[in-house]
Order: structure tokens, then C-alpha cells, then sequence
């Protein structure tokens, strides 16, 4: 399969450049700033053993002319309008469209563009970030893909397209699951980083330090039931074990985990608030699902942002 890799950040970099490793066929659609730095320093994984690099094909929205068989869309929130005019010409009648964006809004968005049958239902699980040279830098040995169609059961078999995808897919650097359901799966990730979100961003500090103090645990696991409890209420309720899970990734004594949200808000950043936080808030309110402190973490986001603007 061709692929195109839309966005060569912390996470679509990192997945990209195991699959080139692997020999797969793949290509990095990036912006002008981001192909020349690639092209001048390559592209750069640092983690626990050391330093990879690689010279991926880079391309630019000027130099696509050629349609591919899957198209990662792996920007954040505020870049998708963008990156869809851009990845455009890669798009054909069979094109499968992969995005690693977060929350489900964009699902609809690029459904609308594309068609839903062409987007995918997918998840990854990934803590890293860009750091200040540059390269993606790995916190967390964790790296899991998951993939599903939107349409399919709960419970029950995968289709022949995932399977396949799958089989492309399945390279090493990290796990890659087929399940048979997409937004099962995303809903599912979309209650752990709205709870990790709204846990790290109010408290201000790693899980590790809200886990030590008195009603810290107790606090995570009200934020957690709200989340749950909005998943739930949307047709795909959470397993009980990945709740116990979630629960115990962010209450777990000295951990320095914290969500990729509160390091964008804390560092100065463009952030995901609203596709992360405000949408899933605006879910619970259609779903008649109260969510007080999501909402009061999505208050202190937009009041944030307005201090930041």
C-alpha cells in the first residue's frame, strides 16, 4: 500500500517512520517550515535507548500530484481544515483515510469531505512530544494503534478492508489491534484523555503529585465516572477492566505522567481544549449527562486561551 503520513509531529512522525523502517511505502505531507527542517536535519526519535534518524519522502501541498492507498491524518484539532485542502489531491474512489486526531468531531468533518465509508475508525496511544530541537522525543515506552470500521458490531468479526490494513500495519515499534468496531474504541480513549486532560490541567501538576494528597484519588475517580458515564449514555460503555486501568494509570504513586493538553497549556501553546474537553462537554449536555468538572476544567481552558489570545 502507498502511504501518506499528513503531519510529521510527535505522534504521526513516530508511527510513520516505523513503517518506513519496516519497508512499507510511505510518504510525510508536512508544511513548508516543518519539509525544510526534515530535509535538513531528518527525522529525529529520541527515547530511553537513544537516537534514531531517517530521510523520509517528504512532500508539500505544491509537490502532491499522485493518489495513495491510505492517508494518516495525524495534525491536531486546529490544523485538520488545513490539512484536508492539502491531502486532497491524494485522495481517490478507494482511498482509505486513517486519522490519529482525538476526540470524534473530526470524524464528522472528515466525513463530510470525504465520504464515511472512507474514514476509518482509529486510536493511538502514544506520550511523546516535540522537543526543543526538534525531534520527537518518546516518554513513555507505550505505543499501540488501533484500528476498526465505524460500522461494525460491538462483538464480532473484523472486516476484510481492517484486516488488511492491519496486515500493512503491523511492523515493529509498537502494537497494532484490529477490532470491529472504530468508535467504540475512540469513544473509549476519548473518556481516559478528557479525564487525564481535565485531571492534570485543574490541578496543575503530573498524576503522581495529585495521587499523593489527600482526595486526590477520589478526585480522579469522580472525573473518571463523569467521563464513563457520557460514553455510556452514547451506546458504547467503558469494560469495567479498562476502567480499573484508567483509574490506576492516574492515580499511580510518583507517576510523572501528565496529558499532552496541560503540557500545550502550560508551555503557551495552541492547544486542543475545545475539540477535546468543550466537544465531549457539549456530548454530555445533548446526552442530559451533568459533567461539573469537565465543564469547570473547560471554563479554566477557554479562560486560558482568551488570557493567551
Amino acid at each position: 500500500m502507498k502511504i501518506l503520513v499528513v503531519g510529521a509531529g510527535a505522534t504521526g512522525g513516530y508511527f510513520g517512520a516505523a513503517l518506513a523502517r519496516a519497508g512499507r511505502d510511505v510518504s510525510f505531507l508536512v508544511r513548508e517550515k516543518r519539509a525544510q527542517f526534515l530535509q535538513e536535519r531528518g527525522l529525529r526519535i529520541v527515547d530511553a535507548e537513544g537516537e534514531t534518524r531517517s530521510a523520509p519522502r517528504i512532500l508539500t501541498a505544491g509537490t502532491l500530484d499522485e493518489i495513495f492507498d491510505v492517508v494518516l491524518v495525524t495534525v491536531k484539532g486546529p490544523g485538520l481544515e488545513q490539512a484536508m485542502v492539502d491531502m486532497t489531491p491524494a485522495v481517490g474512489p478507494d482511498t482509505l483515510i486513517v486519522p490519529f486526531l482525538n476526540g470524534m468531531g473530526h470524524m464528522e468533518v472528515l466525513a463530510t469531505a470525504f465520504g464515511a465509508d472512507a474514514v476509518i475508525g482509529s486510536v493511538v496511544h502514544l506520550v511523546s512530544t516535540i522537543n526543543a530541537d526538534g525531534d520527537i522525543a518518546i516518554l513513555n515506552p507505550l505505543a499501540r494503534w488501533s484500528i476498526g470500521d465505524q460500522d461494525g458490531p460491538l462483538e464480532g468479526a473484523v472486516s476484510a478492508r481492517v484486516q488488511a490494513l492491519l496486515a500493512e500495519i503491523s511492523v515493529p515499534g509498537f502494537e497494532a489491534v484490529a477490532v470491529p468496531n472504530g468508535l467504540a474504541i475512540m469513544w473509549h480513549k476519548w473518556v481516559f484523555i478528557v479525564a487525564a486532560g481535565v485531571t492534570t490541567c485543574l490541578m496543575r501538576g503530573p498524576v503522581g503529585s495529585i495521587a499523593a494528597v489527600p482526595g486526590g484519588p477520589e478526585f480522579v475517580a469522580a472525573v473518571l465516572a463523569q467521563t464513563a458515564a457520557v460514553s455510556a449514555a452514547a451506546g458504547y460503555p467503558v469494560p469495567q477492566a479498562q476502567q480499573a486501568g484508567d483509574l490506576a494509570f492516574l492515580t499511580e504513586p510518583g507517576s510523572t505522567f501528565t496529558s499532552s493538553l496541560y503540557r500545550d497549556v502550560t508551555a503557551g501553546l495552541a492547544h486542543e481544549g475545545e475539540q477535546i474537553v468543550g466537544d465531549f462537554a457539549r456530548r454530555a449536555a445533548g446526552l442530559g449527562v451533568p459533567v461539573p468538572l469537565i465543564d469547570l476544567a473547560l471554563l479554566q481552558l477557554r479562560v486560558n486561551e482568551a488570557s493567551r489570545s
